[in-house]
């Protein structure tokens, strides 16, 4: 029987365990995985003990009260605290979600907290966005138009701007290109859920100029149709996003002007 094993220094081991003060009878035990590129160490996964009684009501107060007053060493990003940046993106209980607006009492038993899965990491519980990012950059996510500039603003129809609800509520925070098979297996070419939805967030606006210019930039076989439908995506989306529905709108309009 064919056998497979991690590399030996990808192997997750059992870390230190920080028991909270007093023993009270709403403490709860957060997993929180660590990593530190400069002790040359395999990562690792800490138990923190904390009282309820004495911590926010989400998973982002929770870390930060492991910061301040536990272990100053735990590395995350945070902003907002509103579910707005999309900087708190982590892997909380096996769900891509964002941390500051996951309820602690929304787990059950131990809270297990990972960085966003198949990305490289930076330490502890940050990714390396660097692929991401240049990849949004690729489809130039700006208003592209050859007439002359308006005197003001250019209009759009309330029904126009109502094509792009559920697009614009995009805040990158990647949890669901993370969450994405297709991008596991086809990361450095398709281009994921999130990069696909801002892309068609500029297709579908009225006031865009470049509809066939940004449909030839994704017109690839690894680009855009290494999307399964799946629908992982939709399901992590914190902002209840259906990035696979402006997926297959592309693809329709790849096949409508080919004349099908």
């Amino acid at each position: 029987m064919v056998q497979f094993t991690l590399p030996a220094n990808s192997k997750v081991s059992e870390g230190r365990t920080w028991p909270a003060c007093g023993g009270g009878i709403n403490d709860k035990t957060f997993k929180v995985y660590r990593w530190n590129p400069d002790d040359q160490e395999n990562p690792r996964v800490d138990s923190y003990e904390i009282d309820l009684a004495e911590c926010g009501p989400m998973v982002l107060d929770a870390l930060i009260k492991i910061k301040n007053e536990i272990d100053p060493t735990l590395t995350f990003r945070r902003s907002c605290r509103e579910g707005i940046c999309g900087s708190c993106a982590m892997n909380i209980d096996g769900t891509n979600t964002l941390a500051c607006i996951q309820p602690i009492v929304g787990v059950k038993s131990d809270v297990k907290v990972y960085p966003l899965p198949h990305l490289p990491v930076i330490k502890d519980l940050v990714p390396d966005l660097t692929q991401a990012l240049a990849q949004y950059a690729l489809i130039e996510p700006w208003l592209k138009t050859v007439t002359p500039a308006p005197e003001r603003e250019r209009l759009q129809s309330p029904e126009d701007r109502a094509k792009l609800d559920g697009l614009e509520d995009c805040i990158l925070c990647f949890c669901c290109t993370t969450s994405c098979p297709g991008y596991w297996w086809n990361g450095d070419r398709y281009l994921g859920p999130a990069v696909l939805l801002q892309a068609f967030r500029w297709i579908a606006d009225s006031r865009d100029e470049a509809t066939g210019e940004r449909l030839d930039q994704l017109e690839d076989s690894f680009r855009l149709y290494r999307c399964h439908t799946i629908m992982n995506c939709a399901v992590s989306c914190p902002k209840h996003l259906n990035p696979a529905r402006a997926i297959a709108e592309i693809k329709r309009l790849m096949v409508m002007r080919r004349g099908y």
